[in-house]
């Protein structure tokens, strides 16, 4: 398979003017990597994951446009991750990809709640074909606005706003924030902001760059009854009284 893209200012843009959020869940390293670097060249923004249970968590914390989902992954099957995201009232569009060809299987996917199917072996335009397909499905519902203590947070707009004041933020301020505000209360490991927000996980980590722009972030806050709290040795929270 070899990804290309003749138009990528065509593809990757959402209906606010954004990039389009990817998540692919597949466990096959080579194959992961091939969609990753495909979809980022059409002008997505992509994350991966390996397994089950990361695929949670990612979901968990970001809103996604749309799930790329691997059948058969370590620790949750694909069928599981869908199950547990349809009970939460998540309506992310799944592509849910396998080698599975019967009837049978299709149906089961599908039933489980797949917005689409796609057996392996198959073309990266087959695959961004049915990715706008998705994409040109009405939203089912406007993503809410995130609010803790006077700071909310509109993924809709891309804005984020104290007391009705709204925050000049820069693209990486604003996604350790959003990470920070999904799982408010929560420590948020160095190496989970690294992992999700930056392309070189392992530099970010490295470096002091994570804490440069924590520092940025609580200058910007300043006034705001929320604060980030540092854990020692382990990440950050956000705190409200």
């Amino acid at each position: 398979m070899q990804p290309s893209c003749e138009d990528p200012t065509e593809l990757g843009t959402n209906r606010y003017g954004g990039s389009v959020r990817v998540l692919v869940a597949e466990d096959d390293a080579g194959l992961s990597s091939v969609l990753a670097r495909g979809l980022r060249e059409c002008g997505y923004a992509v994350d991966a994951v390996a397994d089950g249970e990361e695929a949670l968590a990612y979901l968990g914390a970001y809103e996604y446009d749309v799930l790329v989902l691997d059948w058969r992954m370590p620790k949750l099957s694909g069928l599981e991750v869908l199950d547990r995201l349809r009970r939460r009232g998540t309506k992310v569009p799944v592509l849910m990809l396998t080698a599975r060809d019967s009837i049978e299987d299709k149906v089961r996917g599908l039933n489980s709640g797949a917005d689409d199917y796609l057996v392996k072996p198959f073309s990266f335009e087959e695959l961004l074909a049915r990715i706008r397909a998705l994409q040109r499905r009405p939203p089912i519902t406007l993503p809410p606005v995130i609010g803790f203590g006077d700071l909310s947070f509109d993924p809709a707009s891309r804005k984020v706003s104290v007391a009705e004041r709204e925050l000049d933020l820069t693209p990486t301020e604003m996604a350790i924030l959003e990470l920070l505000l999904r799982r408010a209360g929560q420590v948020v490991t160095r190496r989970q902001i690294a992992t999700q927000v930056w392309e070189d996980e392992a530099q970010a980590v490295s470096s002091n760059t994570i804490e440069v722009h924590i520092g940025r972030l609580r200058s910007k806050l300043k006034g705001s009854t929320v604060r980030i709290e540092t854990v020692r040795g382990l990440g950050y929270k956000l705190a409200a009284p």
